[in-house]
């Protein structure tokens, strides 16, 4: 996911928006930090599941990378109401499906399908208590997550932008 990222910020230029779709662990956020190396901007490029959006500055004259997380988001009136200059940065939303009712004119929809049941959580030791080593548990369903496992990958562009 990494690599497609930094691939397609060789595309994206001012005022485009990129939207990602897909569940938990698909590597949205894997591939909006490819964009971000790919378009040379100050990182690290982290989900902004806390703070909604975090503005990245290019490091190179760029448009800023915009990476908004719109999960806890309800419409695109909310989406809207992050100020959020559309015009003059690369913006990228993940969870964002069906919140662009006049946001933008022409946008990437970047679906991400992730395989089930392909890898699977190593088994607990015999004499390992539940409770115990929380964190060590949470690092490997974090390193599952991010398992290079192959994707299905989604790309459908809508407006003028993306007509050609």
């Amino acid at each position: 996911m990494h690599t497609l990222g930094i691939e397609l910020a060789a595309i994206l230029r001012p005022g485009d928006l990129v939207v990602l779709s897909g569940p938990l662990g698909a590597g949205k956020t894997t591939l909006t930090r490819g964009i971000g190396d790919g378009l040379q901007v100050r990182g690290p490029v982290t989900s902004p599941t806390f703070v909604l959006a975090r503005t990245h500055p290019s490091l190179i004259g760029g448009a800023p990378l915009v990476h908004v997380d719109a999960y806890r988001l309800s419409s695109a009136l909310e989406l809207d109401d992050l100020d959020i200059d559309f015009a003059t940065s690369i913006v990228v939303v993940e969870w964002g499906s069906g919140m662009l009712d006049g946001v933008a004119e022409s946008w990437l929809e970047i679906d991400i399908a992730r395989p089930t049941g392909a890898t699977e959580q190593p088994p607990l030791a015999a004499d390992d208590n539940p409770g115990e080593d929380d964190d060590i548990e949470q690092e490997g369903a974090e390193e599952i997550l991010d398992a290079d496992e192959p994707r299905r990958v989604t790309v459908t562009g809508y407006g003028p932008r993306w007509l050609a």
